[in-house]
């Protein structure tokens, strides 16, 4: 089981994670971006961990409502609305009040996440996104949960996808985003959206 004080143990140390990864994100979106997507991220979850330690929350849901609603006020670009979009279809596929969640049903609610940033975003994977490292690595939770194995193999799996899509991103064009401007230009570069969901994964397994 995943439990609620290990979730919110898991967003709060992703304010260091990404303030400590500010500087090697933001080189990545430099290339093929807007050089501002370390700088969002690290100011995105430092104001999640402010908001968790000034509003206690007494159930998942009430979690990822939380972040969802902060990554959206605080996170610039499009990974707030993305990020945001993501954490508050997943509360709202989590029952209420549940204190702790079994991994299918973070699969679950991981699955209605990926589809409202796939609207939200009009994207799909291969087009050098987020998409990109996370719908493998929840592909690879989904069969390893599905196979029974325990929670640490699952989350290995997740995070051995997550690495694998995130460096697929460098041979790819891309074809969303301020990075679609490129052109064949973008190519050889690895996505910095892609990176941040594998640095938030790596650090849920060390956790969870």
């Amino acid at each position: 089981m995943i439990t609620l004080q290990g979730l919110i143990a898991w967003l709060k140390a992703l304010a260091e994670v990404y303030t400590g990864h500010k500087e090697y994100l933001t080189e990545l979106d430099a290339a093929i971006g807007d050089a501002d997507h370390g700088t969002n991220m690290a100011r995105g979850f430092t104001a999640v961990d402010a908001a968790l330690d000034a509003n206690p929350v007494n159930d998942v849901q009430a979690l990822f409502r939380l972040v969802s609603m902060t990554l959206i006020k605080t996170v610039g670009g499009s990974s707030g609305p993305l990020f945001g979009t993501f954490f508050m279809k997943m509360a709202l596929n989590l029952p209420a009040g549940a204190e702790s969640i079994s991994l299918a049903q973070f699969c679950e609610a991981c699955d209605a996440g990926v589809s409202g940033m796939c609207v939200i975003g009009k994207s799909h994977v291969g087009e050098k996104t987020m998409l990109d490292a996370l719908v493998p690595a929840l592909t690879a939770m989904k069969a390893a949960v599905a196979a029974d194995k325990p929670s640490k193999e699952a989350f290995a799996s997740m995070v051995a996808a997550a690495e694998e899509g995130m460096k697929a991103t460098i041979p790819m064009l891309a074809t969303k985003g301020r990075a679609s401007y490129l052109g064949e230009r973008s190519i050889g570069h690895q996505d910095p959206g892609a990176t941040s969901v594998y640095l938030m994964l790596n650090t849920m397994a060390g956790m969870l």
